[in-house]
């Protein structure tokens, strides 16, 4: 944490808000799912299919049931989380920067930061430019 962050009290804030926003961005892992594709589908199907997809309702779903999920969706979604992990912490000083009043949630973020990566960090910059990728995969 830089010495702004822990001069203003709100760096620890700000990356557990930040967290939870990119944590967020698992729904677009499982959207895939809800759309009956993807290594958690038939997951989605069995245990969330009363489960409106977006804003990471399926994301809460498969994990309120996680003893019933298969170890194909644990994977995949332990997997995203990782990432979702290396991206907030590469990004905690540029989301501070240049996000700080972009409200949390449905990926406003990753866009502000995808928006502004001429400008970030080199990590962060990487993060991104990965996440990218890995969205049209």
């Amino acid at each position: 944490m830089n010495a702004i962050h822990a001069m203003t009290g709100m760096g620890a804030k700000y990356l557990a808000v930040t967290l939870a926003a990119l944590a967020l961005g698992l729904s677009a892992q499982t959207g895939a799912a809800a759309q009956g594709t993807g290594p958690c589908a038939e997951d989605v199907a069995k245990l969330c299919s009363d489960v409106r997809p977006g804003g990471g309702r399926i994301a809460r779903c498969l994990k309120a049931n996680k003893s019933e999920v298969t170890q194909a969706c644990k994977d995949h979604l332990g997997e995203a989380g990782e990432k979702v992990q290396e991206v907030s912490s590469a990004c905690e000083d540029d989301t501070f920067k240049f996000c700080k009043h972009v409200r949390a949630g449905r990926g406003r973020l990753l866009r502000c930061l995808k928006r502004h990566q001429g400008e970030l960090s080199e990590a962060c910059n990487a993060k991104v430019g990965q996440a990218r990728t890995d969205e049209q995969l």
